[in-house]
C-alpha cells in the first residue's frame, strides 16, 4: 500500500499538536488484512505527536456481535495497537444520535418516508429512463414521499405506519447556501489532492434513520468524529464519495471540519477487494497458525510498521 505524501506520517498540513485519527471498524466478523492496513494507515499519521483512537461502529444489531468486538480488540492489541482513549461504542450512543436527528428536524431538513423496498422497486420500474445512480452506486430515491402534505404524514404516523427519516437534500443545500453566502461552496481538504469540491446533491434524499437501525452510518460517523475531536479522517477510497454527504451534515450541525486522507483498498491475488463477506482470511486464523505480528503486517503491505508497544503487548489485550 502506498501512502500519500511523507513516509513518516508528517505532512505539510500536520498540526503542531499532531493529527487525531481513528480506526472505526464494524464488528460484523473477524479482522482481516484490509483492516490491519487501514488501522496502520491512520496510526501512521497520528504517531507524530497525535492520538490514534478506536471506535466500534456497532449500530446494526442484526449483524454486529459482542464476540466479534472482543476479538477485534484482542487482535489489535496483539498487533501492538492500543486506543489513546477509551474505545467508543456507537451502540451506547443512540441518545446522542437522537438529539442530532431532533436538531435536523428542527431545521426542517428531514421528512418521513413510508415507502417499502418493493414500493421503491415498483416506482423505479415505472420510470421512463433508467434510475439515476448515486456516486456510491446506490440508486437515488425517486422522492415519492417528499410530495406528501404534513397532514398526510402525520396521519400515517399516528396510524402506526412504519417509516424512515430521509434528508431533504434540496432544503439542506438551501440551508448551507444561507449559511455561507451565494459564492460559498462546499468542499473538504484532502492531504493529497488539496481542496476537493463536494456535490452531495448527487446522493438525493438519503436515509438518516430507520426503525431497525435508529441512526444511519452517515449520521453516526459525522457525529462521533466531532465528539472525539478527530482532525484527520483516514478512510478507504471506496468511502471518498460519501465524504461529500458528510461535509453537508457537518455544516448543518455546525461541527468542525477535519482534513481527509484516503488509502487504496487491499485486494487478493485476483484483484478482488478483501471483505469479510467474501471469506477473507482472518487475523485470528493467522494467529492460530503461528504467524507473528511482523508477518501479518508484511502480508498487509506494512512490514515497516512496528508500534513501539508491540513487543510488550503480544501476551494479551493490554490496556483495553
Amino acid at each position: 500500500m502506498n501512502f500519500p505524501l511523507h513516509y513518516n506520517g508528517v505532512t505539510p498540513d500536520t498540526p503542531s499538536v499532531g493529527w487525531r485519527t481513528r480506526f472505526a471498524p464494524s464488528p460484523t466478523g473477524f479482522l482481516h488484512l484490509g483492516h490491519v492496513a487501514a488501522a496502520l494507515f491512520g496510526w501512521r499519521y497520528a504517531r507524530a505527536g497525535g492520538l490514534w483512537l478506536v471506535r466500534l461502529e456497532d449500530i446494526d444489531p442484526q449483524r454486529c456481535r459482542p464476540e466479534f468486538s472482543t476479538a477485534l480488540l484482542e487482535d489489535l492489541a496483539w498487533l501492538g495497537l492500543h486506543s489513546g482513549a477509551p474505545v467508543l461504542r456507537q451502540s451506547e450512543r443512540m441518545a446522542e444520535y437522537g438529539q442530532t436527528l431532533a436538531h435536523l428536524q428542527a431545521l426542517g431538513v428531514l421528512y418521513p418516508c413510508f415507502c417499502t423496498r418493493s414500493d421503491i422497486q415498483r416506482e423505479r420500474a415505472g420510470m421512463l429512463s433508467a434510475p439515476h445512480a448515486a456516486p456510491d452506486g446506490s440508486v437515488v430515491y425517486p422522492g415519492t414521499c417528499w410530495h406528501l402534505s404534513d397532514a398526510e404524514r402525520l396521519k400515517r404516523i399516528e396510524a402506526g405506519q412504519p417509516y424512515v427519516l430521509r434528508l431533504d437534500m434540496a432544503r439542506a443545500l438551501e440551508q448551507v447556501r444561507q449559511h455561507g453566502g451565494a459564492e460559498w461552496s462546499l468542499s473538504y481538504h484532502d492531504l493529497e489532492r488539496g481542496s476537493v469540491a463536494c456535490t452531495p446533491e448527487l446522493f438525493g434524499d438519503v436515509v438518516l434513520a430507520r426503525r431497525d437501525v435508529p441512526a444511519s452510518y452517515h449520521l453516526c460517523v459525522c457525529h462521533d468524529d466531532a465528539a472525539q475531536g478527530i482532525t484527520l479522517v483516514t478512510r478507504g477510497e471506496d468511502l471518498r464519495p460519501a465524504t461529500d454527504l458528510h461535509r453537508l451534515l457537518q455544516v448543518l450541525m455546525g461541527w468542525p471540519t477535519p482534513a481527509y486522507c484516503f488509502h487504496p483498498l487491499l485486494c487478493d491475488a485476483q484483484g478482488h477487494r478483501l471483505a469479510k463477506r467474501a471469506g477473507a482470511r482472518s487475523i485470528r486464523a493467522m494467529r492460530e497458525e503461528g504467524l507473528s505480528p511482523e508477518a501479518v503486517r508484511a502480508l498487509a503491505g506494512m512490514a515497516d510498521m512496528l508500534p513501539a508497544s508491540a513487543k510488550e503487548s503480544r501476551a494479551g489485550p493490554g490496556a483495553w
